[in-house]
């Protein structure tokens, strides 16, 4: 339920900032082409009164370029060139610039008769100074490129636009993978939890019926945390001390007077927060290596919480199972080193051996 909850906030989310990107996306379009049509304006404002001449040179090709431009961005390129029929992309707007060629030429003559009477210019001699003749097939050629520009222009957005919707879908598919990859760890660490917890207070029903009656009362307190209240990516560091508290009241109902539980969690967490469930591991692995029923048995832990970094260290005399003891599944740390992985890449510290039979663990987390 919550993994559906999940996608579909993102789902939503996706749709108002795809809304917001498309909105945006026009407004800058639309910004950019009037300035490029009031340029010509501002730059030769000696010309503005002449209006034809400059519909003629600026006004007109700028339309076409933003045809060529607009049909490529929104139709030829993602119906023909990015699914491989190229002939037709380049046919097709092979044809839209030999149109706009042929349009050019025919109403280069109207545009000059429109224009205002040329002054006529004459040299330092007296003599009228004509302009070298240029042959029409430059302004041809001129135009040609002229018009191959938006083609490209519009080529090179939509595959710089493809190429980040790709890698924003990747590193979608990532974070949802991620996000099922989390779940499944949480859900399995669960059903260990309760596991082990049950294995204790079986232990205790022949001993002592009183203590295993309180010890149903405390997992019923420790499983409503986990039902409720870890649901979330993160949670009150405070909540997760109380809850590894409440454990370890758990388990020293079934204590004797070979073992020696201390520990020591800081009061206040200057509410710092982190993903839950992710200590329990240590603890628990700590009663399961570190109890014998005929030799004495020490176990501690601590946590220490400065600014943003905590510190848990964990010791316990070290009675390692055998391969016939199924009193556990063993995914314990595993399951604690995948999560440290994915929950806090590069903000962790993981050790753990064994000196002078005392097995020992050190994390250390950067929390935010």
């Amino acid at each position: 339920m919550f993994y559906i909850t999940y996608l579909y906030k993102v789902d939503i989310y996706t749709m108002v900032l795809n809304f917001k990107n498309n909105f945006v996306r026009i407004g800058i379009h639309i910004f950019v082409w009037l300035i490029i049509f009031m340029l010509p304006y501002l730059l030769f404002p000696s010309e503005s009164a002449n209006h034809w001449k400059l519909i003629r040179r600026t006004v007109v090709p700028f339309m076409q370029y933003a045809i060529v431009f607009y049909s490529n961005y929104f139709v030829f390129t993602q119906t023909f060139l990015f699914k491989k029929k190229f002939v037709l992309f380049f046919v097709i707007n092979g044809s839209i610039i030999v149109l706009f060629l042929w349009l050019n030429w025919h109403f280069r003559d109207f545009f000059t008769r429109m224009e205002l009477p040329r002054i006529p210019v004459y040299n330092a001699l007296g003599q009228l100074q004509l302009k070298p003749h240029i042959s029409p097939n430059f302004f041809v050629l001129k135009e040609f490129f002229s018009l191959c520009v938006p083609v490209i222009f519009s080529i090179s957005i939509r595959a710089t636009e493809r190429w980040i919707n790709a890698e924003t879908e990747k590193k979608d598919i990532e974070n949802r993978n991620l996000e099922s990859e989390l779940l499944h760890l949480r859900y399995q660490l669960q059903p260990h939890f309760f596991f082990n917890s049950l294995n204790n207070i079986y232990s205790l029903i022949e001993v002592s019926p009183a203590k295993a009656q309180e010890a149903v009362h405390g997992l019923s307190k420790l499983m409503r945390y986990l039902l409720y209240d870890t649901e979330h990516k993160q949670v009150e560091l405070s909540q997760e001390l109380s809850f590894l508290q409440k454990y370890i009241q758990l388990m020293e109902l079934r204590q004797t007077d070979k073992i020696n539980t201390t520990y020591s969690f800081p009061e206040t967490t200057s509410n710092q927060k982190i993903a839950p469930l992710l200590l329990i591991p240590i603890i628990e692995n700590a009663y399961k290596h570190g109890i014998s029923a005929t030799q004495q048995s020490n176990i501690s832990f601590k946590i220490v919480v400065d600014h943003h970094q905590l510190f848990f260290s964990s010791e316990n005399t070290n009675f390692p199972k055998n391969s016939l003891d199924k009193s556990g599944s063993g995914i314990g740390l595993t399951n604690l080193k995948k999560r440290l992985e994915l929950l806090y890449p590069n903000k962790y510290e993981l050790k753990f051996g064994v000196r002078d039979s005392v097995y020992w663990i050190i994390l250390s987390i950067e929390i935010n």
